[in-house]
């Protein structure tokens, strides 16, 4: 549960449609194949179930009440690298920032595995 509080008052972002949100919007970039397991708790979810899950390949803090957003993917071979984390760095940024209103301080890339088309 992502939780912020404004002028307004509190705001409650399930960790599910943010994680779908996020994976929708960087799987959904040319040149990615897909999204990896990130961290050692998806990895061990990952050895008992079989199932895809929603925020696999995300993780998101909040600090200082901005988001910071790691992203952990899998690209085509042969595509530039460079271009592909830039492409997802600006439509997750832009994507996240117009449907909740929050503010996003940062968007890492990781780049675990090439695959082949």
């Amino acid at each position: 549960m992502i939780r912020l509080e404004n002028h307004l008052g509190n705001i409650e972002i399930s960790q599910s449609y943010f994680a779908g949100l996020v994976g929708s919007a960087a799987s959904s970039c040319f040149g990615v194949a897909g999204m990896c397991k990130a961290g050692t708790r998806q990895g061990i979810r990952g050895l008992f179930s079989r199932r895809e899950h929603i925020d696999e390949g995300v993780k998101v803090r909040v600090v200082n009440k901005q988001l910071i957003i790691d992203l952990h993917i899998t690209v085509i071979y042969g595509m530039n690298i460079s271009a592909i984390t830039k492409s997802i760095v600006n439509k997750v940024r832009y994507t996240v920032e117009t449907s909740t209103g929050l503010t996003v301080k940062r968007v890492n890339v990781h780049v675990d595995g090439m695959k082949a088309e």
